[in-house]
């Protein structure tokens, strides 16, 4: 959450020509609602329904771009799909530059209404944090965008 994957992978899939899909847009666009509505009447776990269909069936094309959600990589099902049929990219963000990030959003459920967005966050990257250590590549995203997307274009230079 905050890391820049929407924007990073928008800006990827530009440049590799490739369609671009951001789970978090195809479940609102679903189901019609806000992601936030979503966590507020049914609840994560129903949120996490909806996303591991979408994700899974995402996951299964070829020659495209995904921003899956920050949350999806602790689902077992999703995890064995990035494996088996992506290039994973893990964007590694520092707790403070998330934190200015995330500090007036009010679309991130996961955070609202919490008084210590810090630890939350912290919590939240401990329990993912296997999961996105296991990428194929992960690229430090603490500041210029372009670096980050000439990082990118670099280690994918070596697959063409």
């Amino acid at each position: 959450m905050g890391s820049g994957k929407s924007i990073i992978g928008k800006d990827l899939s530009d440049y590799l020509n490739l369609k671009f899909y951001d789970t978090d847009k195809e479940i609102e666009l679903k189901t019609n609602r806000s992601i936030s509505k979503i966590f507020e009447e049914q609840g994560e776990p129903y949120f996490r329904t909806i996303e591991e269909k979408i994700c899974i069936k995402l996951l299964s094309q070829n020659n495209c771009v995904i921003s899956l959600g920050g949350g999806s990589i602790i689902n077992r099902n999703i995890r064995k799909e990035i494996k088996q049929n992506s290039y994973s990219i893990f964007l590694q963000v520092k707790l403070s530059n998330l934190l200015k990030r995330l500090k007036t959003s009010k679309k991130r459920p996961l955070l609202n209404n919490k008084i210590d967005k810090e630890e939350t966050l912290k919590n939240l990257f401990e329990e993912r944090r296997k999961f996105y250590e296991r990428a194929d590549f992960i690229v430090n995203n603490n500041n210029d965008k372009f670096q980050v997307l000439e990082k990118i274009k670099s280690e994918l230079s070596q697959y063409e």
